[in-house]
């Protein structure tokens, strides 16, 4: 997927406590040209969660092999994975494929987790296998045909609090260095920027500079002119995401534009896009009722705007909705 494609399609939840700054992470990549945080441990303690998911979460993990495979790594997730971040960019040649650092922070147990490891490489050995780099052991995963990620990836833990996969074993030895030696954080200081604006108290942020490559958009019934949306967003400087899940769901995606002009620009087509979505949403309700009270939220929700040199879009779905559609609330 591509890196502007995975910045739209992240979801912002509003909660009610005042948002922190995020710390640089020192173990993430130079070469990032997007970052991202995804706060397990917030979003499991959320209210949506707790009423509409934690049960069938706890159902799904009590079952035999779930509960067997879960023993034998020594892992609970639902209180030992903390966070999921990540650096990543864009391949030179091949903009479909990614590299990057992604970093688990929690509780691990190093030693049960190799040990899965190694059964696991009698039985996939063409998929799994465990290799060295000097006195260090790193687990190297064949993920199959994946047109986002190279071939193959490395993993290893830094300590029992953290777990380093990289796209290539270098990257994940760079990284394994830098929190050995507590160095200091080497992301581009443009995105170093956007990360200390980012709240660190949100489910999820996605914080990315631009590349100055648009990939292809397909035709889609809500653009009028693609050509034009991809010189529009041609001139887009950085992008911001934050997600946090409470008690209702919304989504805000935030561009910083060249200039005015181009947000105003890009803003007016945006505004376009949202009107023609909503008057398609009725449909969707309509092929999909079970859907019905989330697609009204974002019909009333959805909007956008522009001002000085940024572009803002926003949507929210109600815990409620959400209740009805999974029958909890019925």
């Amino acid at each position: 997927m591509k890196l502007w494609m995975l910045s739209v399609a992240a979801l912002v939840v509003a909660v009610s406590a005042p948002a922190r700054a995020a710390d640089l992470d020192n173990l993430l990549p130079k070469d990032a040209v997007q970052v991202f945080n995804f706060n397990v441990k917030q979003v499991l303690e959320s209210d949506i969660i707790k009423k509409y998911a934690l049960g069938q979460i706890k159902q799904a993990m009590a079952g035999k092999d779930a509960k067997k495979m879960l023993d034998e790594l020594g892992l609970d997730p639902l209180k030992d994975i903390e966070s999921v971040s990540g650096g990543i960019w864009p391949d030179e040649k091949n903009e479909k494929e990614m590299h990057g650092v992604i970093v688990l922070r929690g509780k691990f147990n190093g030693e049960k987790l190799f040990a899965a490891v190694e059964k696991a490489v009698e039985k996939e050995g063409d998929k799994i296998s465990i290799v060295k780099d000097g006195d260090t052991k790193l687990v190297k995963f064949v993920l199959g045909k994946n047109p986002a990620l190279p071939e193959p990836v490395y993993a290893t833990m830094a300590d029992d609090k953290t777990i380093l996969i990289g796209t290539d074993k270098k990257l994940v030895m760079e990284s394994l260095k830098a929190s050995d030696d507590k160095a200091k954080p080497v992301i581009k200081s443009e995105l170093a920027a956007l990360v200390k604006e980012a709240d660190a108290k949100a489910t999820l942020y996605v914080c990315s500079i631009a590349t100055g490559k648009i990939g292809e958009i397909p035709p889609n019934p809500i653009i009028d002119d693609v050509e034009k949306l991809k010189e529009q967003l041609l001139k887009m400087e950085s992008s911001v995401i934050t997600v946090r899940v409470g008690t209702d769901v919304q989504v805000e995606f935030v561009m910083s534009m060249k200039d005015a002009d181009a947000a105003t620009d890009l803003g007016d087509t945006i505004k376009g896009a949202i009107g023609k979505a909503k008057s398609l949403l009725p449909l969707l309700a309509g092929a999909q009722p079970q859907f019905g009270p989330i697609v009204d939220d974002v019909s009333k929700s959805m909007k956008s705007s522009s001002e000085k040199k940024f572009v803002k879009m926003s949507v929210k779905v109600t815990g409620d909705s959400i209740g009805r559609v999974v029958g909890v609330n019925e």
